[in-house]
């Protein structure tokens, strides 16, 4: 009798939380080589070799046309990028750090007497509604939510980012 007391809620716990559904993926597919974006297109691909494994449509930051070149200039950065960091516990769902600035970056803002920024990553969606125009970033990359939870899995640290025009 005692323990129909317990196993009851403990089947109703269990039944209640599979509809959870968890923001991590697994991914057992080809091995992501490279990601490329495409600023002018706004589109982004998930590559291995040459093959297109997955391809996506993307926000930029709110001053989408030309290259980061300053903290605070709204502009997604071009050129060759590693993943270097993850964030489980994003403000936008989940996010992937990209490692700007590099030393060429560095140099061109010292060069105008400025700081480069930083935090650069691509990430999953706002979470208010004034922030849900095509390029809202600050310079990231924005996916959906459910996007961006393929993209956590699929792309490890150190896979290349080439970023174009």
């Amino acid at each position: 009798m005692r323990r129909r007391l317990i196993v009851g809620p403990i089947v109703a716990m269990a039944i209640a939380l599979s509809g959870c559904a968890s923001k991590f993926r697994t991914y057992d597919g080809p091995e992501v080589t490279r990601v490329a974006v495409f600023k002018s297109h706004r589109r982004m691909f998930l590559l291995h070799g040459e093959t297109v494994l997955r391809s996506y449509v993307i926000g930029l930051g709110f001053a989408p046309i030309g290259d980061k070149k300053v903290d605070g200039d709204g502009k997604t950065p071009e050129g060759d990028y590693l993943i270097d960091r993850r964030n489980p516990n994003s403000d936008f769902h989940l996010s992937l750090g990209i490692d700007y600035p590099n030393a060429n970056d560095i140099a061109e803002a010292k060069a105008l007497g400025r700081e480069p920024g930083g935090d650069i990553f691509i990430h999953g969606e706002a979470r208010t509604a004034a922030l849900k125009d095509a390029d809202w970033t600050a310079g990231c990359i924005a996916v959906s939510d459910k996007e961006i939870e393929e993209i956590y899995a699929m792309v490890r640290d150190g896979t290349p980012i080439s970023i174009y025009r």
